[in-house]
C-alpha cells in the first residue's frame, strides 16, 4: 500500500479539530495542575490495571467481572490460570500494567508489538503455537444472522501480505510521529484502523489494539491514561466502537478511503476520559470515576437498606440490564463503596460502614 494513501484518508472537520483541542487543554491542565498524591495515583493505577482488564478482555466475550479478577489476581502469584478467561486476564493485566510502568522505554516497533501479543498470551494453552507470531492462516471477521447464518462482515489482510503491511503502518506512524505535521491523536487513530483492519494475529487481535492505544496516548503525552480506564469507556460504547469500525471497513483498500467515523468515535471515548479525569482532578476521591448508571446504584443505598440485584432492578427509574446492574455492583463493592453480603442467588449488597 502506497503510504501517501494513509495521510489521504484522514478528513479534517471543525468539529473533529474542536474535539481534539477540548482533549489538548485537558492534557495540559493535567500536567501543569495535578495535586493528587502518589499514594493515590499508585491506588488509581492499580484499579485502572484491573478495570482495564475486565473490560478489554468482556469486549472479547470473557465474563469475569472487576471484583472476581482483582481476587483472582491477588492470588495470582501462588496458582496457575486454569479457565480460559482466568489466562486472558492474568495475560491482559500483566501487559497493561507494563506499558503504564515501561512506555518511556518502549518504542512501536514489529519486535515490540510481537512482544506484546506473547505477554498477552502467555498463560493461554490453546495459543502456545502462535503466540508472539503473525497468522499463517485468514482470519475473516463474520457473525451469526437471525437465520443461523454466518454473514462476513470484513476480510482482513490475508496472511502472506501482513509483514509488509505492518511495516508500513509502524514506518508511517514512527515518520509522521517525528516530524509532527498531523496530530499525534490523528495519527493513533489511523494507525489503531490499520492495524485492526490487518488483523495480523489469529487471536488477541481486539486486545492488543487496546493496549496500542494506551501505549501510543502515553508516548504522546496524554499521561492521565494509566488513572481513568480508556478500556472500560469502550466496554461502555461498544454498540458504537463496532458501528464505527465497520463503518470505517467497507471502505479500506478502496479510492474512497474515509477514516472519519473510526476518528469521531475514537474522541469522543477520549473526552469522556478526560471528563472523568478532570473530576479526580478536582475531588482527590476515586468514586467520582463512577459511570452515570453505576451512580445511579449507588444512590439506591444510601437509605442503609440491603438490596439485590431483582431489588435494584425494580427500583431503577431507568431499566438497566442485569449483566450492567452486577458489573456496577462489582465495581462498587472494588471501590469499598459497598459491601457483598452472602453467595449465588441470595447476594445482596449494602452501604460500606
Amino acid at each position: 500500500m502506497n503510504q501517501n494513501k494513509f495521510n489521504k484518508r484522514i478528513k479534517l472537520t471543525q468539529e473533529i479539530l474542536a474535539k481534539i483541542g477540548k482533549i489538548d487543554e485537558f492534557k495540559g491542565l493535567w500536567q501543569g495542575s495535578l495535586r493528587l498524591s502518589p499514594q493515590i495515583l499508585g491506588r488509581l493505577k492499580a484499579w485502572v490495571i484491573i478495570t482495564s482488564t475486565g473490560a478489554s478482555t468482556r469486549i472479547e466475550g470473557a465474563k469475569m467481572t472487576d471484583e472476581e479478577i482483582a481476587r483472582f489476581l491477588r492470588g495470582l502469584k501462588t496458582k496457575t490460570p486454569k479457565s480460559r478467561d482466568e489466562q486472558e486476564v492474568a495475560g491482559y493485566a500483566d501487559l497493561i500494567g507494563r506499558i503504564f510502568d515501561n512506555y518511556k522505554t518502549i518504542n512501536l516497533t514489529e519486535n515490540w508489538i510481537l512482544q506484546f501479543h506473547s505477554i498477552l498470551l502467555q498463560f493461554s494453552e490453546k495459543d502456545k503455537i502462535h503466540k508472539g507470531k503473525y497468522k499463517s492462516t485468514d482470519n475473516t471477521v463474520v457473525m451469526t444472522n437471525k437465520q443461523g447464518e454466518q454473514v462476513i462482515l470484513f476480510s482482513p489482510t490475508p496472511p502472506y501480505l501482513v509483514k509488509l503491511e505492518m511495516e508500513n503502518i509502524i514506518t508511517w506512524t514512527n515518520e509522521q510521529s517525528a516530524v509532527n505535521e498531523i496530530h499525534p491523536i490523528l495519527i493513533i487513530a489511523n494507525f489503531v484502523f490499520e492495524f485492526l483492519a490487518i488483523h495480523p494475529f489469529e487471536d488477541g487481535n481486539g486486545r492488543i489494539s487496546r493496549a496500542l492505544t494506551n501505549f501510543l496516548l502515553l508516548r504522546s503525552g496524554y499521561t492521565y491514561a494509566p488513572y481513568v480506564a480508556l478500556d472500560e469507556i469502550i466496554e461502555e460504547t461498544k454498540a458504537e466502537y463496532y458501528l464505527a469500525l465497520r463503518a470505517t471497513q467497507k471502505n479500506h483498500k478502496t479510492n474512497h478511503e474515509d477514516i472519519t467515523p473510526w476518528v469521531e468515535y475514537l474522541l469522543s471515548v477520549l473526552i469522556k476520559q478526560t471528563e472523568k479525569a478532570r473530576r479526580l482532578m478536582e475531588s482527590d476521591q476515586p468514586e467520582k470515576l463512577l459511570s452515570g448508571k453505576q451512580i445511579q446504584i449507588f444512590q439506591l443505598f444510601k437509605s442503609g437498606k440491603e438490596i439485590g440485584v431483582a431489588e435494584i432492578n425494580k427500583l431503577l427509574k431507568e431499566k438497566i440490564s442485569k449483566a450492567t446492574i452486577k458489573q456496577a455492583l462489582s465495581r462498587l463493592v472494588l471501590l469499598k463503596l459497598l459491601e457483598r453480603i452472602g453467595q449465588a442467588r441470595s447476594t445482596r449488597y449494602k452501604i460500606r460502614g
